[in-house]
C-alpha cells in the first residue's frame, strides 16, 4: 500500500472554520490534526473502535484496554487560511519509545506552508491509568509510516 494514501490527506477550509476576521480560527488547526490522525488510521485499515472508546449505548464493540491521550500539542501558523482554501495535510508519525509517539502535521495551501502542528500521545492502561506499551494496531501504523519515509524501524 502506498504510504501517501494514509499520510497525505486533503481538506477544504469551510466557513464555519473561520472567525469574524474571515480567517481560520486558531483551535481549528489542532482539531484538524486529530481528524487527520483518525482518517489516517482508517485509511491504513485500523477501525476507530480498535483504538478509540465507543460511546454508543448498547454497542457491542469492546472498549480498548489502552487509551492514547494527547499529553502535549503545539501549532505554528505561517499564513492565513480562508474559506474555500484547498489544503494538503501531510502526516509524519514518529515513535518516541515503546509507549509513546508524536504526530507531526503540516498544512499546505498551494505552494505555501500555512501551518505546522504536533501532538504527543502516551499509551496508558484505561483501567489503571498507568503507562503501557502502544497497542499493536498503532505499532503497525507507526512501522509502516516509518518505512514509507525510508526509516528502518528499531
Amino acid at each position: 500500500m502506498d504510504p501517501s494514501s494514509w499520510l497525505q490527506l486533503k481538506r477544504t477550509v469551510r466557513f464555519g472554520d473561520t472567525d469574524a476576521a474571515g480567517v481560520v480560527h486558531f483551535p481549528r488547526v489542532l482539531h484538524w490534526c486529530h481528524e487527520a490522525y483518525e482518517q489516517s488510521l482508517e485509511r491504513f485499515g485500523i477501525a476507530a473502535a480498535e483504538v478509540f472508546p465507543t460511546a454508543a449505548a448498547g454497542s457491542s464493540a469492546p472498549v480498548p484496554a489502552v487509551a492514547l491521550p494527547v499529553v502535549h500539542c503545539q501549532a505554528d501558523y505561517r499564513a492565513p487560511l480562508v474559506c474555500g482554501d484547498a489544503l494538503l495535510v501531510q502526516l509524519e508519525p514518529r515513535r518516541l519509545d515503546p509507549g509513546s509517539f508524536e504526530l507531526h502535521v503540516t498544512f499546505h495551501c498551494g505552494e505555501r506552508e500555512a501551518a505546522r502542528a504536533l501532538s504527543r500521545h502516551l499509551a496508558i492502561e484505561a483501567a489503571s491509568r498507568r503507562r503501557c506499551p502502544l497497542p499493536e494496531p498503532i505499532n503497525r501504523w507507526l512501522e509502516a509510516s516509518a518505512l514509507g519515509r525510508g526509516v528502518q524501524p528499531l
